[in-house]
């Protein structure tokens, strides 16, 4: 008889009860809706911050590209008889030579351009480049166009020669621009928004152009040796 009791006692104590299972359900769907309603605080915060991560990246990574095209920009004409050397700079766009690069690409020169355009109502940094061949500048074809920067940014231009004024214009026949200044903008509204960037050229001058009086003999090939002088200096 004693035996029977326990075992139905202990075959009463298996397992939960309705009410318990309601109670933990109850307090389950509590945990879960105070889950869901942090959520939607942080989550719209989390969303701006990665945004502005990613943002901040993309303009990082349009630097550096336009830095190391700028920076190796060579002074070139476009043909012997041009007048000028070949560098258009706009407050939007330049255009300029600089020495081949990327995969699979044979040795020689690109006449690179960066430009500003838009699709619809979003502003696009383009970068496109051309085989550089002397001859007329109206034959080139740009090609293999990559987006370096879209909406809510756009970019503008100014360059400096020796006198390190500014300039938003750039058409100088014998020199390039010793540093470009790349400033970002809000697309929509133009404003500046703090970021930018001097990029030095490192080559702004021909060889033949930095000999002056200082240096004796530049240019000239007729230098006279001099004279071998006796042990007693006559």
């Amino acid at each position: 008889m004693t035996r029977h009791f326990h075992a139905r006692v202990d075959a009463g104590r298996l397992g939960f009860s309705l009410i318990e299972t309601l109670a933990a359900l109850f307090l389950m769907g509590l945990i879960l809706s105070a889950l869901a309603r942090l959520t939607s605080q942080w989550m719209p915060g989390w969303d701006r911050a990665f945004d502005r991560i990613q943002r901040s990246e993309s303009v990082g990574i349009a630097l550096e590209r336009m830095s190391e095209d700028v920076g190796a920009a060579e002074f070139m004409r476009a043909s012997h008889d041009a007048k000028s050397v070949f560098f258009d700079g706009q407050e939007d766009a330049m255009t300029f030579v600089r020495t081949a690069r990327g995969p699979n690409v044979n040795p020689g020169l690109d006449v690179v351009r960066i430009a500003e355009t838009r699709s619809g109502d979003e502003h696009l940094l383009i970068r496109s480049h051309a085989r550089f061949v002397p001859g007329p500048t109206e034959n080139l074809r740009f090609a293999d166009p990559v987006v370096l920067l879209r909406s809510p940014f756009s970019v503008s231009f100014s360059f400096a020669g020796g006198d390190r004024a500014l300039k938003p214009v750039w058409r100088e026949p014998e020199a390039l621009p010793q540093t470009v200044l790349v400033t970002m903008r809000d697309a929509a509204t133009g404003a500046a928004i703090g970021v930018s960037r001097m990029i030095p050229v490192h080559i702004s001058a021909s060889a033949e152009s930095t000999c002056n009086q200082v240096d004796q003999g530049c240019g000239d090939t007729k230098q006279q040796s001099p004279q071998p002088s006796g042990r007693d200096g006559r």
